[in-house]
């Protein structure tokens, strides 16, 4: 069974910093994109950062130069270091990943709060 786990998510104060993790386990074979995306309350889920396993990373304009995404393909593990949080990126942050068959697999989510 393919998992993917969150870690990371929690309750930080406008300008401040987190970072989240996420470990795929199970019989995913070989990770090409991995990445993060997130949901706010009332919002579609939207694309936040992505990375493939050569280091080419893909971000939103609003979150560009304040999050940096990043991967250890030996542990098939991503990160997600933010930055300079604000109010409008509280939401539910869900890993991300595809395998080079285009399969794809999401995590339960984790929490991000970014008070004002």
């Amino acid at each position: 069974q393919v998992q993917l786990v969150e870690s990371g998510g929690g309750l930080v104060q406008a300008g401040g910093s987190l970072r989240l993790s996420c470990a795929a386990s199970g019989n995913i074979g070989s990770i090409d994109n991995m990445g993060w995306y997130r949901q706010a309350p009332g919002k579609q889920r939207e694309l936040v950062a992505t990375i493939t396993s050569g280091g080419e990373t893909n971000y939103a304009d609003s979150v560009k130069g304040r999050f940096t995404v990043s991967r250890d393909n030996v542990k098939d593990t991503v990160y997600l270091k933010m930055n300079s949080l604000k109010a409008e990126d509280t939401a539910v942050y869900y890993c991300y990943a595809r395998n080079i068959r285009w399969n794809d697999y999401w995590g339960r989510g984790t929490q991000v709060t970014v008070s004002s």
